[in-house]
């Protein structure tokens, strides 16, 4: 009886431990909200108030009086969907290759691969300025797209996965006449949709907060990108904080649904990884 107390209490005290843990997480994007419906002095106002006296909506019209609101959430959009769909293409043929051909030197290939994981973006910046600038691709939507498409971590995830498919199943397929991209196209991509699923969240949101590169790629209003129009709202000497709020709502509304809609796959996708 005295053990049975004992556990009912370690479960009581994990639940109130994670009930705590789960309100700080959640309490910024409740306050951000919040915030998205005041007005610039309800906002900071002491003490705070959680919930707005009045709501106003204008906010989120107001926003396109420092910026073209619809065209950058459009560019931010576009260039995220494209980029996520060409990075698992290209992250699942490369990950194809090193799960389930042999080649001389596969081994320390893949390792190299994942050693440019070690290398800070931040670094990359300059040299990857450079060769677009020599490839006249700066201040272009693809100048914006390709750096994107490429994915270390992309490729781990998947080849980690693809290495559990059994050779039985290739060997079948070969040897009714498949050739190597018939066996990718309709064996292993079916196999692996959970984890693009997964992968297909990462790389959204990567290329959707994505700003030290658009920033410094691009200098034409019509290409910029929805987190480079938010910076637009922070002024020198003060900043409307009930409009940065709600151009940071109008920004997680797109994660936040592209999340929902694969949230099933993602789950199963982590699991199936072998990476715990």
């Amino acid at each position: 009886m005295k053990g049975r107390t004992m556990a009912a209490i370690r479960k009581g005290l994990t639940h109130l431990i994670l009930l705590a843990v789960s309100v700080m997480l959640v309490f910024p994007f409740v306050w951000m909200v919040s915030g998205a419906f005041k007005d610039s002095l309800e906002v900071v106002k002491m003490p705070p108030q959680l919930l707005p006296s009045h709501f106003r909506f204008e906010n989120f019209v107001q926003i396109g009086e420092f910026f073209p609101l619809y065209r950058f959430l459009l560019n931010s959009v576009g260039i995220a969907v494209v980029t996520t769909a060409l990075q698992l293409i290209v992250c699942a043929m490369a990950a194809y290759v090193f799960a389930k051909i042999a080649f001389r030197g596969r081994q320390g290939v893949f390792m190299l691969f994942l050693a440019t994981m070690m290398i800070p973006a931040q670094v990359t910046l300059v040299p990857l300025f450079i060769l677009f600038s020599h490839m006249h691709l700066l201040n272009t939507y693809a100048g914006l797209i390709l750096p994107g498409i490429f994915s270390a971590y992309g490729t781990f995830l998947l080849r980690q996965n693809m290495m559990t498919i059994p050779n039985e199943l290739l060997e079948a397929a070969f040897m009714d006449g498949a050739t190597y991209y018939r066996v990718f196209w309709s064996v292993m991509l079916p196999l692996v949709k959970p984890v693009l699923a997964a992968l297909s969240i990462f790389a959204f949101m990567s290329s959707w907060n994505s700003f030290l590169w658009p920033l410094i790629s691009t200098n034409s209003k019509e290409l910029m990108t929805l987190p480079l129009g938010l910076s637009m709202l922070q002024g020198k000497w003060s900043t409307d904080w009930n409009l940065l709020m709600a151009g940071n709502v109008i920004s997680f509304v797109p994660i936040f649904t592209v999340y929902l809609f694969a949230q099933r796959y993602f789950i199963k996708g982590m699991t199936m990884t072998g990476i715990k």
